[in-house]
């Protein structure tokens, strides 16, 4: 659910190879202060000033080159993504390693005009910095390039092709692995692929598969077998690759001029990367009371349903009991933990699984956007989109959106459920796509969010007014009450997906903060993991973990995609302060958890208008144009959730909140 194709992330990498670092250069300026524009008066000598023209050349010479390897990229890890195969991975690698050398020599060639770059008119100016944060930049030697690129696409590859087999299924399996490889020409060859897959079949689970283990069932063997297997397999496989990943990526990052890539990363910004650090501890310090509280009642509930033994009453809570493989979001916990039994029952499954299919599906969160004003979906996005599993391929099923040709070829891949969960992540993912569609107009290196949390919340956003009401409008729901039972009911639904998932949000990169700045050695990094999900989260794994071997955050799709997952928490708290304001341009006066924008044009003119800067401006100034606000703030969701926060204060007293 949580991931965006943004196109300048295609690239970044994994690892590989001998280390060699490059000479060491200066670091980058630090971002412009929003609004800040050049002075007008600023005399210019000569040479200056054939200095800021040849920025300005420079800026779309480099825009035409970037979309063109933008593209190819994009083009191959598409292919890749939905056909997994050898020859598909080693495009992908290909494509990859040109767009990652092509901008690492943009990047390296932009840096003769810092020397004007207060010289430079804001357009110029803006695009040179966002250069700075295109993609992963390649090492200075060609053969780490390469390798970088190569094991990058071998990590999503293991990624999507990971299942679980059952150990008495081995034999069998090693045996339809044989016929294929014995194969003595393309017709016995593809008859044997065929009854390898039936085999696979029958006795191996893929994530989707394990996953609806830890949705459904109430055993804790089942449980513990299924998050251990995944874990042990994916997890284990990756970690070769990322260890040298790391080196290798850090080494691109210091030869434009980063101490590493978690510099890189934190400096994209708009602000020094010390302030964005700071920034993010203090929104999590606004949310901390309320996830304590919701952490406290859902370990009392699990205490019950299982007993001491599983899940005692005190300490962590255990994550294969969370209803999902990371602990990320405990959604599946909801009949579980709902506050009042048999009120108001909220959940569309049952209703999906009979009357819908999964492109009725997406017409209907498509239906959403345009009852805002906002266009149709252009046809070729019904035509080249992914929404079910293809038959007879590995592909990689995490949801996610792409503009593929950067010119409103936009398109989302799912394999796509039945569910609630998945109805509200496909109203996330065409999210992105009508950012995307609102500015793929402009330079390429504007056609991103104002930053990346942006983008991720576009979608959320919308999830937040699939009210019941809107459910019920959609013909989801039979009827919807309005009482204080069923409000808790509504928000307790809503705060075991977002509440929770707050402090996943958050460790995940400044787990990968200290990993890529050298703070954490390879062989602590697993401990390291642990040591901030009990931090942070309040969450512990179900048997003993060791660095033998094992690579637990390699079996979360972001770690080997290589995907930046602070902007998963930024989205978490700019979705609602999105809809806060949203709902105050459409004329909304209720409780806050009460509103939906759906059908309301006014708020998406507002919206349709922040879309379309893109990343054209710094983030503060795309913020005030949404919200008259120009710092993030959490307050919007204790407004949201106020009602279930008193609640849980009261169901909470006499316990030991905290772990």
């Amino acid at each position: 659910m949580r991931n965006s194709k943004l196109i300048p992330l295609i690239l970044l990498a994994a690892c590989g190879g001998p280390k060699k670092s490059p000479e060491p250069v200066p670091a980058p300026a630090p971002a412009p202060s929003p609004g800040t524009e050049s002075p007008a008066s600023t005399p210019l000598m000569p040479s200056s000033a054939a200095l800021v023209e040849e920025a300005k050349k420079f800026v779309v010479d480099a825009d035409k080159e970037l979309r063109q390897l933008y593209v190819d990229a994009s083009q191959a890890d598409w292919a890749n993504q939905t056909d997994i195969t050898p020859e598909h991975e080693a495009a992908s690698a290909k494509a990859a390693e040109a767009a990652s050398n092509g901008i690492t020599r943009l990047i390296k060639q932009s840096r003769k005009f810092e020397a004007v770059q207060d010289q430079l008119d804001p357009d110029t100016k803006r695009q040179l910095l966002l250069l700075k944060f295109a993609g992963q930049p390649a090492p200075d030697d060609p053969a780490q390039a390469a390798e970088l690129a190569k094991i990058s696409a071998e990590m999503t590859s293991v990624y999507g092709k990971g299942k679980v087999c059952d150990p008495k299924g081995q034999k069998a399996l090693d045996d339809a692995a044989a016929k294929v490889a014995s194969a003595k020409d393309e017709k016995g060859k593809a008859a044997a692929e065929k009854a390898q897959q039936k085999t696979q079949a029958k006795y191996c689970k893929d994530l989707d598969a394990l996953s609806k283990v830890l949705q459904k069932s109430n055993k804790p063997d089942e449980l513990l077998a299924a998050w251990k297997g995944w874990h042990d397999n994916v997890g284990k496989a990756e970690r070769p690759l990322f260890v040298r990943y790391v080196e290798l990526a850090n080494a691109g990052a210091r030869g434009v001029g980063f101490k590493d890539v978690s510099s890189m990363w934190r400096s994209s910004y708009d602000m020094p990367e010390d302030q964005f650090e700071t920034e993010v501890d203090r929104l999590w310090n606004q949310v901390k009371p309320l996830y304590t509280q919701l952490h406290c009642y859902a370990r009392r509930g699990l205490n019950q349903k299982y007993g001491d033994k599983v899940q005692p009453k005190s300490g962590p809570i255990f994550t294969q009991l969370t209803g999902n493989m990371w602990g990320q979001s405990w959604g599946y916990l909801d009949k579980d933990l709902e506050p009042h039994k048999g009120v108001a029952p909220i959940d569309v499954t049952p209703v999906l699984e009979k009357k819908y299919d999964p492109k009725k599906m997406v017409q209907m969160a498509e239906a959403f956007y345009t009852s805002l004003g906002m266009l149709p979906l252009p046809e070729t996005f019904w035509q080249r989109s992914m929404f079910v599993k293809p038959a007879g391929k590995d592909v990689v099923c995490h949801a996610s959106a792409w503009d593929v040709t950067l010119n409103n070829d936009v398109r989302i891949k799912m394999c796509i459920n039945k569910n609630q969960e998945d109805l509200i992540t496909i109203h996330h993912e065409l999210g992105h796509d009508y950012y995307y569609q609102n500015y793929y107009t402009l330079p390429v290196l504007y056609q991103n969010g104002a930053n990346d949390g942006f983008h991720e919340a576009i979608g959320d956003t919308i999830a937040l007014s699939m009210t019941p009401e809107y459910m019920k409008a959609k013909g989801l729901l039979a009827k919807v009450e309005k009482n204080d039972k069923a409000t808790l009911n509504q928000q307790m639904n809503v705060a075991l997906e977002k509440i929770a998932f707050l402090p996943f949000g958050l460790m995940v990169d400044k787990w990968r903060w200290d990993v890529f700045a050298g703070r954490v050695k390879p062989d602590d990094y697993n401990k390291h993991w642990w040591d901030l999900k009990l931090k942070y989260q309040g969450i512990a794994p179900p048997v003993a973990r060791t660095e033998a071997d094992l690579f637990d955050p390699g079996a979360k799709y972001h770690i080997p995609a290589n995907t930046p997952y602070m902007r998963y928490f930024l989205a978490d708290v700019l979705q609602f302060q999105f809809h806060r304001a949203l709902c105050k341009k459409a004329g909304f006066t209720g409780p806050l958890h009460e509103c939906s924008i759906y059908q309301n044009k006014a708020a998406g003119d507002a919206f349709k208008a922040m879309l379309a800067m893109g990343s054209s401006k710094p983030w503060q100034e795309a913020l005030f144009a949404l919200t008259g606000e120009r710092k993030m703030d959490a307050s919007a969701i204790l407004e949201y959730f106020a009602p279930l926060q008193k609640w849980l204060e009261e169901q909470n007293k006499g316990q030991q909140c905290g772990w």
